[in-house]
């Protein structure tokens, strides 16, 4: 009978976790997200979006029905509220946050994500390429959008093309134009590093600065955005 080695066990066991590991790090990344975003409400006579999945089925939705907007929800299919988007009062830049869920029962509750319009004319260090729009910076515990990370927009979303970039330049979420099919509908792609709910959030918020606020005593301000 052949004589085992003491150690063969623990040697198989090794072996065995770094054929596990081998296998975990060559597990493929999840795919991106795309989405297909209509700025237009299901509801008859309100303002908001209607957001549709690859396979075309119902995402997400948001109905406003003020033309002003100080708090706008993001909602899923069967209209449950995921976020809050709401105006920052008494701010310098404007200044839109989000929150989880319906923050209307509660106003101590901290934001997941601020999202500030870029101010001046001076390029942000760091940022690739394009112009900047937005900056904005996730909270510590919001965990889908890497607590505490900064994020630029850059880009312009008048005319559906920008992009959101972590401090390394990467992007985690783009608005894409679709083509023939007007500014009214476009294309959202996001990175599995980022939430898409939060996604959704910030376009939530470029909405309210570059768009929603046309014809106010603010939109020049918004020229060429």
């Amino acid at each position: 009978m052949a004589k085992v080695h003491p150690n063969a066990a623990a040697v198989a066991t090794e072996l065995a976790t770094a054929t596990t590991r081998a296998a975990a790090d060559q597990q493929p990344e999840p795919p991106t997200t795309v989405l297909t975003v209509w700025r237009k409400s299901l509801l008859f006579n309100c303002d908001g979006f209607t957001v549709y999945d690859a396979n075309g089925d119902l995402a997400f939705r948001v109905d406003c029905y003020a033309r002003r907007h100080a708090e706008v929800v993001l909602m899923d299919a069967a209209g449950a509220p995921l976020l809050t988007v709401r105006r920052k009062r008494l701010s310098l830049a404007e200044r839109w946050l989000v929150y989880d869920g319906d923050a209307a029962a509660s106003t101590t509750r901290p934001p997941l994500l601020s999202v500030r319009r870029h101010v001046g004319g001076l390029r942000v260090r760091g940022a690739s390429s394009g112009k900047t729009m937005a900056h904005v910076v996730a909270a510590a515990s919001s965990s889908a959008a890497g607590g505490g990370e900064a994020f630029v927009v850059e880009g312009s979303y008048g005319r559906r093309a920008c992009a959101v970039r972590d401090a390394r330049g990467d992007v985690v979420a783009e608005v894409r134009r679709k083509e023939a099919v007007g500014d009214d509908v476009f294309r959202l792609v996001v990175s599995p590093r980022f939430g898409v709910p939060l996604a959704m959030g910030i376009v939530i918020a470029l909405d309210e600065m570059f768009v929603a606020g046309r014809g106010s005593a603010r939109s020049w301000l918004r020229i060429g955005c």
